[in-house]
């Protein structure tokens, strides 16, 4: 059970490399110093010979950080074997009798969920090992510094308080043959040194018998024997260059010693990961508000605990990768990436609603580890907000460790709303409420929803969907107590969101008076459909309840298409029968110009009504716009009205009335019919429908002439 400050660890099972080289890194780093790693890390352990003893009764307890804390993980010595040749635990190839690596291995896997588990990466297993703090860095990225990186980790090596390890990506091959290196393998990084010519790194591969890199450097192994503690065999072990590293690597494991900071600080908490139409928004992510009096240095530790569940889906996807040979990193991908975001706020330290038209300070990298770190140096004195993001997280409900390190206090808390109060309601654009942007007639088709405020305040709403690529908008207007819009004008907008945005999008009113409003969620072309959340914040209780549609529950007999043309004014009516007493109204908007148009819509505006009678002595039951013509696009429609039948025989019979100023106006049950019969060019089709709560009959349109009725 002896310890040493080298071993050399090979394994069959290609999925724990990352276990394997930070066993490796962890003995080279702890193994010649004073507190060795093994003594705090296993018990029994002889302090006098400075080596793991063995247990008199096979059992040995590990000290493991693990979801958050450091934890006892108790284990026996029995250790897997194979009908064949194969070995299923680390071994110690200079030493195979020695047992402590597989028995740190077993305690480890233990707690991940057995020998079948499909893999981690080293920074995790080290801060597992160690609590030394794991950054990830994506060799790959475009935003690497080299200089400031070689001398950030070369200063912190030279002073003991990293540890390195080296992690490949995706290759064929051919590549793992040409280069000598493993895909999707990680390596222990055993030294740094800077000669006159070259930055390197002396990298191990921490199966033994495996292949060895073949690049520039690969025979530097000589120069690693001369300096001592590296035998002449060991051919697993070898120099790079920096540049190197960066081409042939994909990240970089470097694990702090936490004992750098003098303050820490451990948050706790769970997290009901929202539905698909919220997770484009931070209306339900974690935030918190972080103070520091003296701006500097703050690094943010986001640490997902682990959950079974994972486990099952992991074991569903290696399963899957067996079958059809796919990558590793596609299999660990399943548990979806979580990242840290820093924002400015106003008030400072508030929660942030979503990451447009806010000021992001940092937004670090979404990664598929279970941790992730973010470096920043905070504002002195002036609060900022850390907000935890994830993509595709799997499970319904998470927890997670924020773990806070700095040389001065920190005032953390949770970050507060803006406003008190939050409504949120759910929602669909359909092949029927798809309506489009306000360019379109259809736009009233757009799902709309009352919103009473029963006093004056401020007003924040946020929508979002499941489709990230939707552009989207919402709107506050002015709508005579919460009914459904069916015209919009400019006097009518109380606020809205910038133009139409990707997936999600949000709009703030700074007062708003007590009152009834409506609330339009639209797309930008009609027919775009799918699902979406509307969120309304406010200093007050609010409702916020759907508008139904104009023919919801009731109805619907549409009137033969009115077709506009180039001049002239008209007014035309058509008979309205009706067997009962019943409620009605009148509903107008623009159809779509007949095939054979061509020319552009002209400006014309009409106006609609419900009268008894004809003459000088009709009566207007209920007219549209107050009476004012409006522009048939924009949707018409009247208030409702009772009609009763015997009244209407009484006073002359009841009456549908389309009057047009600006262009001329004919009757067809085609506008193209009446295009082609007049000899003129349609500008567009106008489709009157009456909403009832009983049957009607409507007449045929007939013209009006000014002295039939004055």
């Amino acid at each position: 059970m002896s310890g040493g400050s080298e071993i050399d660890l090979a394994q069959d099972l290609a999925t724990d490399c990352s276990v394997v080289a930070s066993l490796c890194a962890a003995v080279r780093h702890f193994g010649p110093k004073k507190g060795s790693l093994l003594p705090s890390l296993m018990y029994p352990y002889n302090h006098e010979a400075m080596q793991p003893a063995v247990s008199e009764n096979g059992k040995y307890v590990f000290r493991m950080n693990f979801n958050g804390c450091w934890r006892q993980v108790v284990i026996d010595d029995r250790l897997p074997v194979s009908s064949t040749t194969r070995t299923l635990y680390v071994v110690d190839r200079r030493n195979p009798r020695l047992a402590w690596p597989a028995l740190v291995e077993k305690a480890y896997l233990k707690i991940r969920g057995g020998y079948d588990f499909p893999g981690s990466n080293s920074g995790t297993d080290l801060h597992a090992l160690t609590g030394w703090i794991p950054e990830q860095i994506f060799l790959q990225s475009d935003d690497i510094e080299l200089d400031e990186m070689w001398n950030r980790i070369k200063t912190a090596y030279d002073q003991g308080n990293v540890i390195l390890t080296l992690g490949t990506g995706k290759m064929l091959p051919e590549e793992e043959a040409a280069l000598g290196l493993v895909k999707e393998h990680d390596y222990a990084v055993l030294d740094l040194k800077r000669d006159s010519l070259n930055r390197l790194f002396l990298v191990k591969n921490p199966w033994y018998d495996s292949m060895v890199w073949t690049g520039v450097g690969s025979s530097a192994t000589l120069d690693a024997r001369a300096r001592g503690p590296l035998s002449e065999s060991r051919t697993n072990m070898f120099w790079m260059t920096f540049e190197d590293v960066i081409q042939h690597f994909d990240s970089l494991y470097v694990n702090w010693n936490p004992a750098l900071f003098k303050y820490r600080q451990d948050h706790h908490f769970t997290w009901e990961v929202p539905g698909k139409t919220e997770e484009l928004v931070f209306t339900h992510n974690p935030q918190y508000s972080v103070l520091s009096s003296s701006g500097r240095p703050v690094w943010v530790l986001l640490s997902r605990h682990w959950q079974d569940g994972e486990l099952d889906i992991l074991r569903e996807r290696k399963a899957d990768k067996d079958r059809h040979d796919s990558s590793l990193a596609n299999v660990s991908k399943q548990l979806g990436f979580v990242s840290l975001a820093l924002f400015g706020t106003t008030p400072p330290g508030t929660r942030v609603p979503l990451a447009d038209g806010y000021r992001c300070l940092h937004q670090g990298p979404y990664v598929d580890s279970p941790n992730t770190l973010l470096r920043f140096e905070p504002t002195p004195g002036l609060a900022q907000t850390l907000v935890v993001t994830q993509s595709e997280l799997p499970l319904p409900k998470y927890s997670f460790t924020l773990s806070f390190f700095s040389d001065t206090p920190l005032a953390v808390s949770p970050a507060s709303e803006v406003l008190e109060h939050q409504t949120t309601v759910s929602g669909a654009w359909t092949w029927r409420t798809a309506g489009g942007s306000a360019a379109h007639a259809s736009y009233l088709s757009n799902p709309q929803f009352a919103l009473t405020l029963p006093h004056a305040t401020p007003l924040s709403l946020v929508l979002s969907t499941d489709v990230p690529d939707l552009p989207v908008h919402v709107a506050v207007l002015f709508s005579g107590g919460g009914q459904r819009v069916t015209a919009v004008a400019g006097r009518d907008l109380l606020g809205s969101s910038a133009e139409y945005q990707r997936g999600c999008t949000s709009a703030s009113v700074a007062r708003v008076d007590a009152g009834t409003y409506t609330v339009v969620a639209s797309t930008f072309e009609p027919g775009q459909t799918g699902k979406f959340s509307l969120r309304v914040c406010a200093d007050v209780p609010v409702a916020l309840k759907p508008v139904l549609a104009d023919a919801a529950g009731r109805l619907r007999t549409p009137a033969p298409t009115l077709a506009v043309f180039d001049d002239g004014q008209q007014r035309l009516r058509a008979r309205v029968d009706v067997t009962r007493l019943t409620r009605a109204g009148i509903l107008a908007r623009s159809s779509n110009p007949s095939a054979s148009s061509v020319a552009p819509a002209a400006p014309s505006a009409i106006r609609i009504a419900l009268e008894l009678g004809t003459g000088p002595h009709r009566r207007v039951l209920v007219v549209s716009g107050d009476g004012e013509f409006a522009d048939a696009s924009l949707g018409l429609r009247t208030s409702d009205v009772d009609v009763d039948p015997e009244t209407a025989r009484a006073r002359g019979g009841l009456w549908l009335v389309v009057e047009q100023i600006g262009g001329t106006t004919a009757s067809s049950s085609n506008s193209s019919t009446i295009a082609g019969s007049s000899g003129q060019r349609s500008r567009k089709g106008v489709q009157v429908e009456v909403l009832s709560d009983s049957p009607v009959h409507l007449g045929a349109w007939e013209h009006v002439e000014e002295e039939d009725d004055y």
